[in-house]
């Protein structure tokens, strides 16, 4: 179970071994080629060829610390949120792995990434539990509006008590928000950030979350979308209607999850870790429509019995913490990982 101040007081411990550890590319800006052979990874129709070097730079020139979650624009380019007060916490990578350009260094604890809208209207969503805010931007990082704790709700008496991980953006440009660091409520806002309505909370009840760390609007079925809400620490997702009301929980017994992330008819998310948080570990998992995992990338071969996930168990090789998955047209996976020794992303090419 990842607490707050296990994860801050973990991430002090091994900074200073993370960064000793940590090889310097000797090349200057760009990317650094892979010439190791090629890791092949995943199950069934899923097989993925890993490529380690994909996003690495030059650290002296774009530095990163954790990485947490990827998005894609319009227009092809790569979105990365990562931690750091000494750096920008926005960088812009093309598909090919290069830098396009890096903003924003008042996001330190940068976390959830989301974004909607539709060429020069796109925007972003950021969270950032370490200052306590939300905040959405303009694709270029121009600050449109800022959100603290819901005053409107009762259990926060504090600033500091709202500690948000993740948002979900609705067609008509209402938003839900998921305070999974700090009270585990989920709060809706409108379009102009309005409160509307909160719902959950902490607990281990099914209108409860423990550690509602990701959130998405499932879409699949296009006259009945929903929520589909992480509860990491429990190793489940839940599904809410989007007035709140609960609808199931989903179980994966040894998978702690990030966000939930829809492409296609199925459901990818990142196991961060499956043991441990004090060794590196975790896996990638792809859902299908019946919600029953159909690939481990990164894991072994996902096993059920009697119905229920067979806990998996990482290879050893491929992740270091992987935090969020982000899926491109041709199906090619993009992953950043929390708490590496501030390796850079990495690529998933499909098979």
């Amino acid at each position: 179970m990842e607490k707050n101040y296990n994860r801050r007081d973990f991430i002090k411990k091994t900074t200073i071994a993370a960064s000793a550890s940590m090889v310097i590319p000797s090349t200057t800006f760009g990317i650094i080629k892979n010439s190791e052979p090629s890791l092949t990874v995943g199950h069934g129709d899923f097989i993925y060829r890993v490529d380690q070097k994909w996003g690495v730079q030059d650290p002296s020139k774009i530095p990163v610390n954790d990485c947490h979650e990827m998005v894609m624009d319009s227009n092809g380019r790569i979105l990365m949120t990562t931690t750091g007060s000494n750096n920008d916490n926005i960088i812009i990578y093309d598909k090919s792995g290069k830098v396009l350009d890096s903003w924003g260094t008042e996001f330190p604890g940068a976390h959830g990434l989301s974004i909607a809208g539709e060429g020069k209207d796109q925007f972003l969503f950021i969270t950032d539990p370490d200052t306590h805010k939300v905040t959405k931007t303009t694709i270029d990082g121009k600050i449109i509006m800022q959100l603290g704790r819901p005053k409107e709700v009762g259990d926060y008496t504090s600033d500091e008590q709202f500690k948000p991980t993740e948002t979900a953006i609705m067609p008509n440009g209402d938003f839900y928000i998921a305070d999974g660091y700090g009270e585990n409520f989920i709060i809706h806002y409108d379009a102009k950030g309005n409160y509307l309505g909160h719902f959950g909370g902490k607990g281990e009840g099914d209108s409860s979350f423990n550690c509602c760390h990701g959130i998405t609007l499932d879409s699949r079925d296009k006259n009945n979308p929903t929520l589909l809400i992480t509860s990491r620490a429990s190793q489940e997702f839940k599904r809410f209607t989007l007035k709140g009301d609960y609808i199931e929980t989903i179980k994966l017994p040894g998978c702690s999850i990030c966000r939930p992330v829809i492409h296609g008819e199925n459901i990818y998310f990142a196991v961060i870790i499956t043991k441990s948080w004090d060794s590196y570990d975790g896996m990638l998992a792809v859902l299908d429509k019946n919600n029953k995992i159909v690939s481990l990338p990164g894991g072994n071969a996902p096993t059920y019995t009697n119905g229920i996930l067979k806990e998996p168990t990482y290879d050893g090789k491929t992740f270091k913490n992987p935090h969020d998955v982000l899926v491109d047209n041709d199906g090619n996976l993009y992953v950043p990982q929390w708490n590496s020794g501030k390796t850079y992303p990495i690529k998933l090419n499909r098979v």
